[in-house]
């Protein structure tokens, strides 16, 4: 199964895709429908009176505007841990986002003016969609909602600022998800997909799920330890190798350009880029 949030004239509402159409369900979006369902997606209510609108003509919001958390993880693909010269990690290295940070997978993607180096992060996303706290790797596999195309842009110069990564991860509206949460069973829980980040055509990153040093599981599970996840929680897993910062030399975004990003089996998202003084 598939579910999205689309935008319409009344605000949002959560959607499952049916053929060419998305059916309006009675949920405001995705992390609403999760948290009323109890993770039973498949008995969700269609919205009284709503007509189906076409995929085609859809506006996609981020999968689950408004988590509660959104943890991400950093050097997570044997590849990307090598392009930056590092040992591979004991343990997950985490960081946070916020849910301002998300925008939808089809959004123009606006460029922060007080960053020259913005660079791209095609992930895989997990949305937790039952609540767990210290949980097992099988428990955490259990909670798993769905999966989802998202791409951790970074600000690198405010990200090298200090030790700390996250003032270059948690500029607003940078973080397409979308545009649907794909159901485990649709893509065996995302153990050997292909992952692609693409700039104007040019293909920047590419690898398999199954390059991935945690596996969601293993994440969930983690953090879980710290905190309770909740119905609706995101999970950024962690990009591959080709990120523009480790090239020689180092490329990053401008305006006028098509970020496209791509997880077989979840859908793309394809974001615009524009400088901020342009935007609006």
């Amino acid at each position: 199964m598939r579910f999205a949030t689309i935008r319409t004239g009344a605000g949002t509402t959560a959607a499952r895709l049916d053929g060419d159409a998305l059916i309006p369900l009675d949920a405001t979006d995705v992390g609403e429908l999760l948290a009323r369902s109890a993770g039973d997606l498949a008995a969700a209510a269609p919205r009284a009176g709503a007509a189906p609108v076409p995929v085609a003509e859809a506006d996609f919001a981020p999968v689950v505007p408004s988590p509660s958390k959104v943890i991400c993880v950093g050097l997570n693909y044997r590849t990307h841990i090598t392009e930056t010269g590092r040992e591979l990690p004991q343990y997950p290295t985490l960081f946070a986002k916020f849910a301002e940070t998300l925008m939808g997978p089809n959004d123009d993607l606006v460029l922060p003016a007080v960053s020259e180096r913005v660079d791209w992060e095609v992930e895989l996303s997990v949305i937790v969609g039952a609540p767990v706290y210290r949980a097992s790797a099988a428990e955490a596999a259990a909670a798993i909602a769905g999966y989802a195309t998202s791409n951790d842009v970074s600000m690198r110069d405010w990200q090298r600022r200090t030790l700390q990564w996250d003032a270059g991860k948690i500029f607003q509206h940078t973080t397409p998800v979308g545009p649907f949460l794909v159901t485990p069973d649709e893509v065996d829980h995302a153990r050997d997909l292909e992952i692609r980040c693409e700039v104007d055509g040019a293909v920047m990153q590419q690898a398999r799920t199954s390059d991935l040093l945690f596996t969601p599981a293993d994440v969930i599970a983690y953090a879980s330890q710290a905190i309770t996840l909740r119905p609706g929680d995101l999970i950024l897993t962690g990009t591959t190798g080709g990120v523009g910062d480790a090239r020689k030399p180092p490329v990053y975004l401008k305006p006028g350009q098509v970020l496209r990003t791509w997880v077989e089996g979840l859908g793309e998202c394809v974001n615009r880029t524009v400088a901020e003084k342009d935007a609006g």
